[in-house]
């Protein structure tokens, strides 16, 4: 059985995207008393918060800028709490990276499947959900596509991986108009290293809001090669902002991107 004819599962509840809310969210104060957390719920909690405010303080001062002392304060995290939980900075990082990745791949994994009836649909679908769920939290946008660089090797490593793992999406394209002798799995590395290529300077830009305005160009780039011309042309006349909301990171605030403070 083929991706798109996937039986639809379920789907259980998202995690946050991190950098989606502020640190010292009122809501994930750790409240004192007789009907304290338990220890594992408070890690949980505090883990959570770091999240929130390294994606943050990162995408605000740069990775290199970004203290340790800031990350915890932006939190409202003791750096015992911090050490408690990551051996430094870079694994804190590479953890909110990795969080962040998994929430937004299966954001798009879900919208590749229910999207139908042609790979064309489920693809646009899926850079639909790209897009805007990084133009929602454009402070996850800059650490994790500009700021990884910054980041070390362990981090370019985990990018490169991630940039792998997209050509799944393009599993159900069928070999392409292409001509004789052209590398298929090269097509594919080019065009996502395409893509990913222009989002990333857009975000770089400071334009992280304005992704989904990318939707027709990368709809095109991302079909042309495997159904020709005038497919992609029609697939790219879909690409327009659908009727009502977008998707969006979870936790993000409704109605508006959780901008970098």
């Amino acid at each position: 059985m083929d991706t798109l004819t996937m039986q639809r599962r379920p789907q259980p509840a998202q995690a946050p995207l991190p950098g989606a809310r502020p640190g010292r969210d009122p809501d994930r104060a750790i409240k004192r008393g007789p009907r304290r957390l338990s220890a594992e719920a408070v890690a949980a909690t505090q883990r959570d918060r770091l999240f929130d405010g390294l994606v943050r303080e990162v995408a605000t001062k740069g990775y290199d800028n970004a203290r340790v002392t800031d990350i915890c304060h932006a939190a409202g995290v003791t750096r015992p709490a911090f050490y408690a939980l990551f051996s430094g900075k870079e694994d804190a990082f590479l953890a909110a990276y990795r969080h962040g990745i998994a929430v937004l791949s299966q954001l798009m994994e879900s919208a590749y499947r229910e999207a139908g009836p042609t790979w064309a649909d489920a693809a646009r679908a899926a850079l639909r959900t790209l897009l805007e769920v990084l133009a929602s939290v454009p402070a996850f946008a800059r650490m994790a596509l500009v700021e990884v660089d910054a980041a070390g090797p362990d981090a370019r490593r985990e990018r490169d991986a991630l940039l792998g793992s997209f050509r799944r999406f393009f599993a159900d394209a069928g070999p392409g108009p292409a001509a004789a002798g052209v590398d298929r799995d090269a097509l594919v590395s080019t065009v996502v290293g395409g893509i990913h290529a222009t989002v990333r300077s857009r975000v770089a830009q400071g334009r992280a809001t304005e992704l989904p305005q990318l939707l027709p160009v990368l709809t095109y780039a991302a079909t042309a090669p495997f159904l020709g011309t005038d497919d992609a042309t029609r697939a790219t006349r879909l690409a327009r902002p659908a009727d009502g909301p977008g998707t969006t990171a979870p936790c993000a605030p409704a109605g508006e991107a959780a901008t970098i403070p």
